[in-house]
């Protein structure tokens, strides 16, 4: 689907949420440092390089418009996270926890760091098309758009003036008699001003661990079952030009995992 661009000219009303969303943006460093500091789960953290390979699927047509924020709308890096727990002795099949996932994302969502309001749909699923504005305690509200649905996953794509430009899945998986609840996303800052929170001020990364890792062990809670192992968070940085092409493409770069625990 062709796209313009003309269409995203940096008004005043986008200038002032991003002010207003600066100015919050101490409140959520004190959560996000209060849950780090009382968490007992251990993190097993991955650092690598990136390729094309790390790129996002192509958005079906049908739910594309002139609002959504692709990643070559972004600034800077691509960046593609994954976020997962195995899940022992739960009560729950990947389709049942998906279910009860995809009913109510408040249920898991950190309670106090981030807050989903439906804008389009229906409650009670993750329908193809419903809209939700996630609000939080610092700079990175945002409209998002969903964008894919199945008994085991569902799939959101940022709207314009959301912080980011890109997808956010979330999946549940058969892991032997377990089950694993996957974060995954892939997004590049969606202007200069959340460039800088990323990549020189670190801090909105460093959020968005704490809140997918926290989400995490809810979805462990709600399944009835306890994490395995710990959690896993793997980051691949992927250097793009301005329009979002890869500078790296796959088998130009050795992957070394470099596990870690925070």
């Amino acid at each position: 689907m062709l796209r313009s661009h003309a269409h995203r000219p940096a008004t005043g009303s986008r200038r002032s949420r991003r002010v207003g969303a600066v100015v919050r943006w101490p409140v959520g460093v004190g959560i996000v440092a209060w849950r780090y500091l009382w968490r007992t789960t251990v993190t097993h953290r991955i650092e690598e390089p990136g390729d094309d390979s790390d790129l996002p699927k192509p958005l079906p047509a049908e739910v594309c418009d002139d609002r959504v924020q692709h990643v070559e709308d972004g600034h800077g890096d691509l960046l593609h996270r994954t976020y997962s727990v195995r899940i022992g002795g739960g009560e729950r099949t990947p389709e049942q926890l998906l279910m009860l996932l995809a009913a109510d994302p408040n249920a898991w969502s950190p309670s106090g760091m981030a807050v989903f309001r439906r804008t389009r749909g229906t409650d009670g699923a993750m329908t193809v098309g419903d809209e939700f504005l996630i609000r939080l305690p610092g700079p990175w509200d945002g409209p998002v758009r969903v964008v894919g649905s199945g008994p085991r996953h569902f799939r959101l794509a940022t709207l314009d003036g959301h912080l980011e430009a890109g997808q956010i899945e979330f999946r549940t998986e058969e892991a032997g008699e377990d089950v694993r609840f996957v974060v995954e996303s892939w997004a590049r800052p969606g202007d200069r001003l959340s460039h800088l929170l990323y990549d020189q001020v670190l801090i909105a990364k460093e959020v968005q661990l704490v809140m997918w890792t926290h989400a995490c062990l809810r979805a462990a809670r709600l399944a009835g079952g306890r994490p395995r192992g710990g959690l896993t968070v793997r980051t691949r940085r992927l250097r793009v030009d301005g329009d979002g092409t890869p500078t790296t493409r796959s088998g130009d770069t050795d992957r070394t995992d470099s596990p870690g625990q925070v």
